[in-house]
């Protein structure tokens, strides 16, 4: 073999190892962003086998899985949004939300036609939040570690596991998105922050408040007035718009939600009205104590650390102030998606406020904003011993599940029915999806007599009725000769309809 063979052969191994030293030198570099990526994939999928747990058991109702189900799945038949509202109405959702990022979701539903579907969404999403934190903090603090930290702070909050949980609510979307804006405008990417911008506000007509105070934030903070006078007003005209001019064109009216508002004015005019006439009114409901007690339950997690930015914490007001004026404890509950517009900005001002400590407290105080949210995650979140479930989340037996999922095997594919709430998010593929006690075209109709949830008519949404309510409803439709019983066990009935 002659030297040049041989020089060849003593030669071949060099680029192997030269790759292996070049990808170990790429995972040096990049093993923050790494440790960000494995967690959050890990914690999306402890997330997708907690929400299959409780769409399989029946924990996940017609509010709200059943009625994003039936918008995305009526956007896909050509009815864009279409669904039908608690009270036996056709309407589109933007009768009552305007929140038509759900549209976006409909490629998703064309491969994979299932609610999880929609509800992994949901949390794939919220999990790619933690992305935007990381940048912030590399970006300020100085220290890829501690912006690591943060970034698992972020995955760690206890509300934001409850609030991935919660399928799925178009606003929920909102909390990357706006995280995704404010990294944007933190470095002066304005395409960027347009773009994330205008998805944020397709997420719900109130967060056009939140982009409007973000931009009050750029003008005054960065120094950019022209853009940020900008902003703020194009979000607060979307939310002027939505509001008076979407809502009612497709409600033929005014939105049903503003019922939600009654001690406070009622609707946007009315608010505004008693701000000017009674303050003491508005004061009173936004320091009460259960308003309070939201406010230390957000802080908590992250040890208050943001109040050192204050600047940019004062754009989640807007957001705050109408969870306290609600009538509804629900705002004020940090487990459920009324929180969206809140989150994002307490995590970017955390960021901040740790920047503006000395370099060397930084780590100690990303190390204890960890252990803090990790230790109040592992009480209060949804696996805690101290966690309560939510209101529609009732543990049922084996034998009532068995029972529920023979009960909607009976019901063809596309037929009109009625169910109740929790049996409702399995049968939501279909374009009449009525809820007891309305039943209007329906051809069938699923009732589970434990599931006292039915809804309000003063409101479009739910409340608890008693036990002889629901057997009085069921007694109805037993004496009805229009009907006839199918199926009865273990306090599910399915009736068929026999007769106009």
């Amino acid at each position: 073999m002659s030297s040049d063979a041989n020089a060849v052969l003593e030669a071949t191994p060099e680029p192997r190892e030269h790759s292996r030293s070049g990808l170990a030198a790429w995972i040096a570099v990049h093993r923050h962003v790494l440790v960000v990526w494995a967690a959050m994939t890990g914690w999306s999928a402890l997330m997708f086998a907690l929400v299959r747990a409780d769409y399989l058991g029946y924990r996940l109702g017609r509010f709200d899985l059943g009625n994003m189900t039936q918008a995305v799945w009526s956007t896909a038949h050509g009815r864009p949004l279409e669904s039908t509202t608690g009270l036996g109405e056709q309407l589109s959702r933007l009768a009552g939300h305007v929140d038509p990022i759900l549209v976006l979701l409909t490629p998703l539903w064309a491969i994979v036609p299932s609610p999880l579907t929609l509800a992994a969404a949901q949390i794939a999403a919220v999990s790619l939040g933690a992305l935007p934190v990381l940048w912030l903090g590399r970006r300020h603090l100085g220290s890829d570690a501690a912006a690591t930290l943060v970034a698992l702070a972020y995955l760690a909050y206890p509300w934001l596991a409850w609030t991935a949980l919660d399928a799925i609510h178009p606003v929920t979307l909102a909390i990357p998105l706006l995280l995704y804006a404010i990294w944007a405008l933190d470095s002066d990417r304005i395409w960027a922050f347009a773009v994330f911008a205008v998805l944020t506000a397709a997420s719900g007509e109130l967060l056009g408040l939140t982009i409007g105070a973000l931009g009050v934030w750029y003008a005054l903070a960065r120094g950019r007035r022209r853009a940020g006078l900008l902003i703020a007003a194009l979000g607060t005209a979307w939310t002027f718009v939505a509001l008076l001019v979407v809502v009612p064109a497709f409600a033929d009216g005014s939105s049903g939600f503003y019922g939600f508002y009654e001690r406070v004015g009622g609707s946007p005019g009315g608010l505004l009205e008693t701000v000017v006439r009674d303050p003491g009114a508005i004061l009173s409901e936004l320091f009460a104590g259960h308003v309070l007690v939201f406010c230390i339950a957000l802080a908590a997690p992250l040890a208050g650390v943001f109040l050192f930015a204050p600047g940019l914490v004062a754009v989640a007001l807007p957001q705050l102030a109408l969870n306290a004026l609600a009538d509804p404890v629900g705002p004020i509950d940090p487990r459920q998606h009324y929180l969206a517009a809140i989150l994002p900005v307490l995590f970017a001002a955390t960021v901040l406020g740790i920047s503006r400590l000395r370099p060397h407290r930084r780590m100690p105080v990303a190390v204890m904003i960890v252990v803090v949210s990790c230790a109040l995650s592992a009480l209060f979140g949804p696996w805690g011993p101290s966690a309560s479930p939510l209101w529609y989340q009732v543990e049922a037996s084996t034998e009532h599940v068995a029972a529920l999922d023979r009960a909607v095997d009976l019901v063809p594919e596309g037929a009109p029915v009625s169910a109740s709430n929790r049996v409702g998010s399995h049968l939501a593929a279909r374009r009449y999806l009525y809820m007891l006690p309305a039943i209007e075209r329906a051809e069938w109709i699923v009732l589970d007599s434990t599931d006292l949830w039915l809804p309000d008519e003063r409101l479009p949404a739910l409340r608890e009725r008693t036990p002889a309510e629901l057997e009085a409803l069921r007694n109805g439709i037993e004496g009805d000769p229009a009907w006839t019983r199918v199926f009865a066990e273990d306090g599910v009935y399915v009736f068929r309809r026999t007769s106009a």
